[in-house]
């Protein structure tokens, strides 16, 4: 597949005043990703790990400090307005609330056309024919047009967010959060609309979401996001399958069971502790404060990214100086650090050796 988005050492930082006092505040501290053309990767992570402002990076909505950005080949990350604007309608957003990213003073129809405006010569009767041909495409009548936001519901208004980003003929669309604020029927359907339209038109989506039962339908390969780092990332089913880093493991273990009789089986155990300050994050993996398996190297060295059986790789000190989480010598030390122990075919928990 050819690389379409690739992040290398992304940074972006924030002075902020504490106390009287100047400090900086990472929220991307050396981020590294890529994006293959016509994929879905999901971006996860807590609040506070950097998924959003990685996803804006991408965008250029907000410059990095240090690092690069390269999309279909060219670096964009120095460029300033005028040199990417050619570049702008390649790349689009959904953002998470429907009822706040349309204008509601301006009917539907001028909501879409938007970009249309801005970015080409378009005629006002192409540019009403072509919005109707994009409300067709998210399902939606064509005299949605004149209607306003506030007389759809949230699933529709977010259709119409999806038509609007649509109306370029983007390669890439980031959806951050795009279903998070629907009841699950609605975000059902506005996912399956995200599918068809992705195997329609060869689209590529970067999925930003805390909702891991969400990510496991929609996406492709997975990017685990923690204080400004991608700590694992990699094909969908290896992540739930075999998640290869302790803080992975740890979020899946969080994702509801819907069989009552393995949710009665599972016990795990919840992250310990707080989010570290971004301000003053620790030393080494970022993530020892918090790991159960943490050793002294954690503290003395970042870990370096390590590929992992299955595809995709991880950053941990576990897959070179200690034990492989993917495998069965984690399961061995389960009753013993109390990580997860529960139902041994839960691919999400892992389990007590038999």
């Amino acid at each position: 597949m050819t690389t379409l988005l690739r992040v290398t050492a992304a940074e972006v930082a924030f002075p902020v005043r504490r106390g009287g006092r100047k400090v900086t505040v990472r929220a991307l501290d050396g981020a590294d990703l890529e994006v293959q053309a016509g994929e879905t990767l999901a971006i996860v992570g807590e609040s506070g790990s950097g998924k959003l402002t990685l996803a804006r990076a991408l965008l250029k909505l907000i410059d990095l400090t240090a690092g690069d950005i390269e999309f279909d080949g060219e670096s964009i990350a120095a460029m300033k307005g005028r040199d990417f604007r050619p570049l702008r309608a390649r790349l689009q957003m959904v953002f998470q609330d429907p009822y706040s990213s349309l204008n509601p003073s301006l009917r539907i129809g001028t909501n879409i056309e938007e970009p249309l405006r801005v970015h080409t010569r378009m005629s006002g009767r192409e540019r009403a024919a072509r919005v109707a041909e994009l409300l067709a495409q998210v399902g939606l009548p064509a005299d949605s047009a004149d209607r306003y936001p506030d007389e759809f519901s949230g699933g529709q208004r977010q259709r119409i967010a999806i038509a609007r980003a649509l109306a370029l003929e983007p390669d890439v669309i980031v959806c951050d959060e795009a279903v998070s604020a629907l009841d699950v029927s609605t975000q059902n359907q506005v996912l399956a609309l995200l599918r068809d339209l992705r195997t329609q038109r060869g689209l590529t989506y970067v999925f930003i979401s805390h909702d891991l039962a969400v990510v496991r339908s929609i996406a492709d390969r997975i990017a685990v996001m923690y204080l400004g780092r991608v700590v694992e990332e990699g094909p969908t089913e290896r992540v739930y399958s075999a998640p290869a880093h302790p803080y992975t493991r740890l979020l899946l273990g969080a994702v509801p069971v819907p069989d009552p009789a393995r949710r009665r089986r599972r016990t795990t155990v919840a992250l310990s502790g707080e989010l570290p300050d971004p301000a003053n994050p620790p030393s080494g993996c970022t993530f020892r404060t918090r790991c159960p398996f943490a050793m002294a190297v954690c503290a003395e060295e970042a870990p370096a990214a390590t590929r992992v059986d299955g595809g995709g790789s991880v950053r941990c000190h576990l897959q070179t100086s200690g034990p492989h989480l993917g495998g069965r010598p984690l399961l061995d030390l389960v009753p013993v650090h109390g990580l997860i122990a529960g139902d041994p075919t839960d691919p999400t928990t892992g389990g007590t050796p038999e």
